[in-house]
């Protein structure tokens, strides 16, 4: 660094910081962790901080900025420009991702690049020939695996598989000779079968030499975390950065510390020392699955590193007081708005005398319907669920509605497999595969039977039955006859065959729900689901899917062929190829890092959110991302009968907190007055020391500031002079500007356009 003055050097474009900002830009500790709320601009510091480096002499080749995610390396670059920083300034630093940063890494170590594999589609094959081979690899467990190979068992073998590689609990080399692998399994949290079936596919992944033969999503991460734990020797092949930020801190689990530790402790080695400052949250710590763990913001950095400092970010930009003092008041932590606007903060109840289901879509609608006539647009609201199986009362009152939604990491109801299975038992009962228009659909209702009618059929065989009878509807029924009754497995088509019996002996105006109830009866369901898909949690959300089903087709009224005529028009409708003002309907995982006008929580009621299988702090964090994602009006929608209700609303202290609340808006509406009043004085009076003007110190994100100097712009012929005038040169923004104090008037033709 070239400077060492405690005033900040770098002077960002459009906004001041505030005291919280300010004194991470000037953190000058090894180590700094930023424990920052919501919505506080946890990025846009972090470029603050990376403004003042470059302002005090560090080469822009020096710092290295991190995130956990592409969609977040984005948004890192796009507030490095926001600040001010000159776009040729911003190409020079180097913004990754983690995994990307690994991958760098073992590029100079390897001799070849693995193949990236990067999908579920892409793994599916390594992963099937992994589960062929391992009866052969492991011949004296072989009674005790539980061999499935469709795509359900599939997908959780692959979730697995990344949860173990993110705790870096994978590694069998460290057990206890006399441990069973069974007690090993049940002690890392998985079956025994997912497994073993993780070390032979890892075992086929590396291919015995020193290049893995592929890498899926965050192999990179975890190969370079393994190699830097057996050969720390390793850890020279690191690249060497002066400063480095992280953004989401919150993510980190095992495998992403062991990098990041490894790259922070180059002063150990012998280098130059680094900077780091980590920003997160550790109230949206909410990807345990991924590994993710509070324990990295909360200890592990400082004992790592004994000198480390912790910042607080109180101050959200994204909704007004009332929201951040709810929060305040839920998470038991200081919590503070700088928006002088007022979040409403709506809680609609649903009656005991009506369908809980029904009752709470139909407040949905209202909802978006008051949101309507207030004159805002749908595009910008969010109905945010705690998981997939809450979406069908919701989607159907949508239909009704006729108010068009998307999704985007969830499907619609229709296209989930034990919706699709149901579809087709009916299918094959009424003998009407052709209605479902879109061939797609019908590929997809085959592959579902085949999943809950356990058909070891191998990936070539199924794709190619999906095909036919997809082009060919009236081929389920021979499907049915000589794959599902012939070589399913025995209990799933002897219970098959009665369901499909039952429902042909119905007469065409029998009840849909019906029907539906005694096919889940028929082919048992629950046991069903629990065989196919292993996990607790799993097998609840598929129950209650195919309940909300049989629910929804009885609140219709409809008779069994209406009923199976009425899911096409449905089918239509989702697939209608809207391309505006749809509101947006997701699970509140896939909602984080994301903002909304208007957040709109359903089925707030005890059982759903916080649901009892999931753990309680990881339920409170859920819930705080989601309340968290709204910028101008949260609406909760919950039970009338308070004994009924997520004990999550009442935490949030609405109402004792509102006076507070009101009177903040108030108070930062002043502040952002007297700073309009300040800058119109200043551009008025433009011989007045700006010393002397009065300047609020926390203006609204993304809000002109008045720094305390007028920018120039100043052509190369003219430098000197201007030079000579007062003006001074900004290296780091690369323009010229009026220090604070300089007679403005000698360098007023130099000022820009309308200032």
């Amino acid at each position: 660094m070239t400077t060492d003055s405690p005033a900040p050097q770098f002077i960002p474009a459009g906004l001041v910081p505030t005291s919280e900002q300010r004194d991470i830009q000037l953190a000058r500790q090894r180590i700094s962790l930023v424990q920052a709320n919501a919505g506080a601009a946890k990025t846009t510091t972090l470029a603050l901080r990376v403004g003042e480096a470059l302002a005090r002499g560090l080469a822009p080749q020096a710092i290295l900025a991190l995130t956990f995610t592409v969609e977040a390396r984005q948004v890192m670059r796009a507030r490095l420009l926001d600040v001010g920083l000159p776009a040729a300034t911003v190409a020079q630093l180097t913004v990754l991702t983690l995994d990307e940063l690994a991958q760098r890494v073992l590029a100079r170590l390897e001799d070849d690049a693995p193949a990236q594999l990067l999908s579920a589609r892409d793994l599916k094959q390594p992963a099937l020939d992994a589960l062929d081979g391992l009866a052969e690899a492991y011949p004296s467990y072989v009674d005790q695996l539980e061999i499935r190979t469709h795509d359900s068992a599939v997908s959780q073998f692959l979730d697995n598989l990344l949860n173990l590689k993110a705790r870096l609990a994978l590694d069998l080399g460290d057990r206890d000779e006399e441990q069973s692998l069974a007690y090993v399994a049940e002690d890392r949290g998985i079956a025994l079968t997912d497994l073993l079936w993780a070390q032979e596919f890892e075992r086929l992944r590396q291919g015995g030499g020193e290049t893995p033969q592929f890498r899926g999503p965050w192999d990179a991460t975890y190969d370079l975390a393994r190699l830097l734990r057996d050969f720390p020797e390793c850890a020279d092949a690191l690249p060497v950065y002066r400063l480095v930020v992280a953004d989401e801190l919150h993510d980190v689990n095992e495998a992403a510390y062991t990098v990041l530790e490894t790259l922070l402790a180059g002063a150990d080695h012998g280098r130059e020392a680094v900077y780091f400052v980590g920003a997160g949250d550790r109230d949206q710590v909410i990807h345990s699955r991924l590994g993710a763990d509070e324990q990295y913001l909360d200890r592990r950095f400082a004992a790592r590193f004994p000198a480390t400092v912790n910042y607080p970010l109180t101050v959200t930009w994204r909704h007004g007081p009332h929201l951040a003092h709810a929060m305040e008041a839920f998470k038991r932590k200081p919590v503070r708005s700088g928006l002088p606007v007022k979040t409403d903060l709506d809680v609609m109840l649903y009656a005991a005398d009506q369908p809980p289901a029904a009752g709470c879509a139909g407040q949905v609608i209202a909802a978006l319907t008051r949101w309507k006539a207030d004159r805002h647009p749908l595009d910008g609201c969010a109905i945010l669920l705690r998981d997939r199986h809450q979406s069908i009362a919701i989607e159907n009152a949508l239909m009704q509605a006729d108010i068009g939604y998307r999704t985007q990491t969830m499907p619609s109801y229709l296209r989930r497999e034990e919706i699709l299975f149901l579809r087709g038992m009916l299918a094959i009962a009424l003998d009407n595969l052709h209605t479902v228009e879109a061939m797609p659909v019908r590929e997809d209702i085959v592959a579902a039977l085949a999943l809950f009618g356990e058909v070891p059929l191998t990936p070539e065989e199924l794709m190619q039955a999906k095909r036919d009878i997809a082009k060919q509807p009236e081929l389920l029924k021979t499907f049915f006859q000589y794959q599902i009754q012939r070589v399913g497995a025995e209990a799933a088509r002897r219970r098959m065959a009665a369901a499909v019996d039952h429902v042909r002996g119905l007469p065409d105006d029998a009840p849909a729900h019906e029907a539906l109830l005694r096919i889940c009866e028929e082919v048992a369901v629950e046991n069903l689901a629990q065989r196919l898909y292993v996990h607790p949690y799993d097998t609840e959300v598929v129950t209650r899917s195919v309940q909300g089903f049989v629910a929804a087709a009885r609140d219709s009224g409809r008779s069994l062929r209406d009923f199976a005529n009425w899911i096409g028009t449905a089918d239509a409708f989702v697939a209608a190829r809207r391309s505006k003002n749809l509101v947006l309907l997701e699970c509140v995982e896939s909602a984080k890092g994301k903002e909304f006008d208007h957040v709109i929580l359903p089925f707030l009621e005890i059982g759903e959110f916080p649901h009892p299988l999931r753990a309680a702090r990881e339920e409170e964090n859920l819930f705080y991302v989601a309340a968290t994602r709204a910028r101008a009006r949260l609406t909760l929608i919950a039970p009338a009968a308070e004994p009924l209700r997520s004990p999550y609303i009442a935490r949030m202290e609405i109402t004792a907190t509102r006076a507070r609340s009101d009177a903040a808006v108030q108070t930062n509406l002043a502040a952002r007055q007297a700073k309009a009043a300040a800058q119109a004085n200043a551009n008025a009076v433009t011989q007045t020391p700006t010393s002397a003007r009065a300047r609020a110190s926390a203006p609204a994100r993304g809000t002109p500031a008045d720094s305390g100097r007028r920018e120039l712009k100043v052509s190369y012929a003219d430098k000197e002079h201007v030079k000579k005038l007062g003006a001074r040169w900004d290296p780091t923004r690369k323009i010229w500007y009026a220090p604070e104090g300089v007679d403005i008037e000698p360098l007023r033709p130099w000022l820009p356009p309308g200032h």
